[in-house]
């Protein structure tokens, strides 16, 4: 019998209103690499939205089928780019030009567990944020959510991202 439970889960919309805002963190190690993946390939999309979003509960994309990732990554306006340790990827950051907002959503962020702790999140999310201002954005945003890892909302704010909306609602979580 699979359980489930109730949890209110607030969500803060946060934006970057332009590059003067941004203040980007890093690393300076070369063993971390970011990379875009430009091959629209839907196992290797997946075993990233597993490895980050598990913990989190990101379910929205696991029905998608093959045809659904393809077509979706083929698109010009998303930009997949990929943070790696040593050769393995670690993270992931998505960019979206066309979304339910002017200028660029950050549609996913994260890491895996296993690479939490170390900084590269502050460097994935400034590369990523740097890519979408090079490409012409003028504003970036983001939301994240109470589900979401602890220091998320830190992060966001420290690169200079302010909120601007925050909703409330009441979802249904397995286990």
């Amino acid at each position: 019998m699979t359980t489930t439970h109730r949890v209110t889960v607030v969500t803060t919309y946060l934006e970057l209103p332009d590059r003067t805002a941004f203040r980007p963190w890093f690393t300076t190690d070369p063993n971390v690499t970011v990379i875009e993946s430009r091959v629209p390939f839907p196992a290797f999309y997946r075993f990233l939205y597993r490895a980050v979003g598990e913990t989190y509960h990101w379910t929205m994309r696991l029905d998608w089928s093959d045809e659904q990732v393809l077509a979706y990554l083929s698109r010009p306006s998303v930009t997949l780019l990929v943070l790696s340790v040593q050769g393995t990827p670690a993270g992931y950051i998505e960019l979206n030009a066309e979304s339910e907002e002017p200028d660029v959503e950050i549609a996913y962020f994260g890491l895996a567990p296993m690479f939490h702790g170390r900084g590269l999140g502050k460097h994935l999310l400034s590369t990523g944020v740097q890519r979408a201002f090079d490409d012409g954005a003028r504003r970036v945003w983001v939301h994240t959510c109470t589900l979401d890892g602890p220091y998320a909302l830190v992060n966001y704010q420290a690169r200079g991202f302010r909120p601007y909306k925050t909703t409330t609602e009441t979802v249904v979580l397995p286990g």
